[in-house]
């Protein structure tokens, strides 16, 4: 370790969201308290005008309302500052299509964020990748002010958008039938009733449910229909 180097600890799992205060393009925030009983995606970008954040940024917001819908609410970041923000997404809104979508503006907040505080409270700032840029960092935070979910990828590699939404659904589906979802989960499909110490246990747990399956003590499933699992988790 290099003296006089500040070293701060990651964010976990299960940790509470660091909080900040912060100027963006949507006015001053305070986080998390001013999403206090809604779901929150905090995501970070390397930079304004780079091709990569800029294709994830339309479709970010292209589909915002479906976040919105799954009550879930978005929040950008950058080390960039709020005028190079502004102009940046105005640059989006008039002169970039991308798959389709175009004239795209992003209403969801994007912290300014020059002094590189927030980046390094959430360990967006990775030296090995970059020491002046964020990586990619994703942090899914639930209503009581808890990160639930962390992804990070490298400046590289533009991100799922798809599969981010399918996150969301997946932890609050979770939270909602206290199950936990398999390998490539969407709505419709089984879940996983677990974690059981025993087949009987799950059972008694899910006490009249007849579609429950065990293969074996320690994997059981039943179905719970799409329709069902989408009317307990929008608008939540």
């Amino acid at each position: 370790m290099e003296t006089g180097q500040e070293v701060q600890a990651m964010p976990r799992i299960g940790d509470p969201a660091p909080e900040f205060k912060a100027v963006t393009t949507q006015g001053e925030i305070t986080f998390p308290a001013d999403y206090s009983g809604k779901w929150v995606i905090l995501f970070s970008h390397p930079a304004d005008f780079t091709p990569v954040c800029t294709s994830e940024f339309i479709t970010f917001a292209s589909m915002e309302d479906k976040f919105e819908e799954a009550g879930c609410k978005l929040v950008g970041l950058s080390v960039d500052g709020l005028y190079s923000h502004i102009a940046w997404l105005r640059t989006i809104k008039e002169k970039i299509e991308y798959r389709g979508m175009k004239d795209v503006e992003v209403n969801f907040p994007l912290i300014e964020d020059i002094t590189m505080n927030v980046a390094r409270k959430y360990g967006m700032i990775q030296p090995g990748e970059d020491t002046t840029k964020a990586v990619r960092a994703v942090f899914f935070i639930d209503p009581k002010g808890t990160i639930r979910t962390i992804i990070y990828y490298p400046l590289s590699l533009g991100r799922n958008f798809d599969e981010l939404y399918r996150v969301l659904i997946a932890l609050k589906a979770a939270d909602e039938f206290g199950i936990a979802t398999p390998a490539d989960w969407r709505p419709g499909d089984d879940v996983i009733v677990g974690p059981a110490g025993s087949c009987g246990s799950a059972k008694d747990r899910m006490d009249g449910k007849e579609d429950m399956q065990c293969q074996d003590w320690f994997f059981c499933s039943r179905k719970i229909a799409k329709e069902t699992v989408l009317d307990a988790v929008l608008k939540k």
